[in-house]
């Protein structure tokens, strides 16, 4: 067995557990951080005195703060994630849109323009005016 006696087991237990309480409350402690800094109703000097109590009572003013504006803090947080959700969905559309070229007249100017170059032959101006025109 690795350890030799039940005390140095359970030290080690506890002391697995205030890591995990302490890790919890650096979660909690972030999560209010964000919170504040993403509130625009919130005006700064009441940020300022909340950060100020989360320095130097940091469990009751965290306590306080989650029983306070927990509900607020889901309704921004959610309201965030559909934002970045929204902004990622645009950006996925207009790079699709981009790279399809949009419409059938912006596809068959670019192949004639490549055409005309020398980039593509006759043949495959056609295909892609055909797959164009089909679309």
């Amino acid at each position: 067995m690795f350890f030799t006696d039940d005390s140095s087991l359970w030290s080690l237990l506890v002391w697995f557990f205030w890591v995990f309480v302490f890790f919890a409350y650096l979660m909690v402690l972030f999560s209010i951080l964000g919170d504040l800094f993403r509130d625009s109703e919130l005006s700064g000097w009441w940020k300022a005195v909340w950060i100020i109590f989360l320095i130097f009572i940091p469990f009751l003013t965290a306590l306080v703060y989650l029983i306070a504006r927990g509900n607020g803090m889901t309704k921004r947080g959610i309201a965030q994630a559909q934002e970045m959700r929204k902004a990622q969905d645009d950006y996925i559309r207009q790079t699709a849109g981009a790279s399809s070229g949009g419409s059938s007249v912006d596809d068959i100017a670019k192949a004639k323009s490549l055409l005309d170059s020398g980039a593509i032959t006759q043949a495959e101006f056609d295909a892609i005016k055909a797959k164009a025109l089909a679309s």
